[in-house]
Parts: C-alpha cells; structure tokens; sequence
C-alpha cells in the first residue's frame, strides 16, 4: 500500500506577525486520498505553530516528540526543534520517519529535516512539500514589493499560486497566525 503524503505549507514572518499555513490535500500515489487535512497544528496555547508535509502518520509521530521536546524544554522551540533533529537524526525507528516540518513562533521560523537540520530562512519565509517552491518564489516577491500585505495575506496568496500550478496542491486551505 502506497504512504498518503504530498503537500504545501507555507510559513511568514512579517511585520510582527507569523503566519502558517498549508493546503488540505493527501496523495496516495496519484490520487488524492483527502482533500481537507488539518496540516497545521498549534502548541504551547497557541503560541507555537508547526505545519508539515510527508507521510502523515510520520508527521503525527514527528509533532508527538516535538511537543514532548517543548514541553521537556519549557516551550523554547529551538532548542526543542534541535533536540528532535538529533534524536530523528540517531534514533533507528525516527531515522526511517518520510516527513519534514516547519515550526514558528511570534519571532521565528525554523524548517526541522530528517537529515539533523534545523534551518532558520534568512529572510522570514520557510516552504516545504510538492509546493513549496512555488509557494516560496510567490512569498519572497510578495515580502518585497508588496510589503503592505500581512503576514496572512503573504501566506495565502503564495499557497494559492502553488496550487494553481502544483497538482499535490489544492485550494483548501488552512492559515494560522501568531502575533506580537
């Protein structure tokens, strides 16, 4: 039996404000399985935002160790972030794990791989998934020349560019935000 993965999730930091979110549609192979999946989650009251992409009962166990690692670390995500890289990383049940994620507070935005990488963008704007390059080439112009827009704004506008051109995309979309 083929694993339900594919997706979009975007993340912004802009202006105060961070904004996740991600379309709803699971792939199983080349059909799509669901097109309404929750694939943002909020922690810590809101606080924390964790979106992800991949094979969905991996994520789910991905966002259970995350969660143990904020709780274990007083809500601080990115040494929560890099305790769960290391772990999936080292331990030989995670290491097979087929999911990323992205996590975000009010002040960050750092991308968690399987490879042991926690990576912090640069600019404000994190993307994973099928879409998530087309959904990140849409933020970065709109983060540039449309400085206007909020953070929300940025978000659906690139997921929605990803799903007019990705088909593991759909337009069901799921946006959260956390503000200063």
């Amino acid at each position: 039996m083929e694993k339900i993965h594919a997706t979009t999730v975007l993340g912004v930091l802009h202006n105060g404000t961070v904004a996740l979110g991600a379309d709803g549609q699971a792939t199983m192979g080349n059909t799509v399985a669901k097109s309404n999946v929750k694939k943002i989650r909020t922690l810590q009251g809101g606080k924390i935002l964790v979106g992800f992409a991949g094979s969905t009962a991996d994520a789910f166990t991905l966002l259970d160790r995350f969660e143990e690692k904020l709780n274990g670390y007083g809500g601080n995500m990115k040494r929560a972030a890099i305790e769960l890289a290391k772990d999936w990383r080292t331990d030989r049940y995670l290491r097979k794990l087929e999911a990323m994620m992205i996590t975000a507070n009010k002040d960050e935005i750092l991308v968690i791989s399987g490879t042991g990488d926690v990576l912090e963008p640069e600019n404000g704007i994190a993307s994973i998934g099928s879409g998530g390059n087309f959904a990140l080439s849409a933020a970065q112009a709109l983060k540039k020349h449309a400085t206007h827009l909020s953070a929300e704004e940025m978000v659906r506008e690139g997921l929605t560019i990803a799903a007019d051109l990705c088909i593991y995309t759909n337009h069901n979309l799921v946006i959260e935000k956390v503000e200063q």
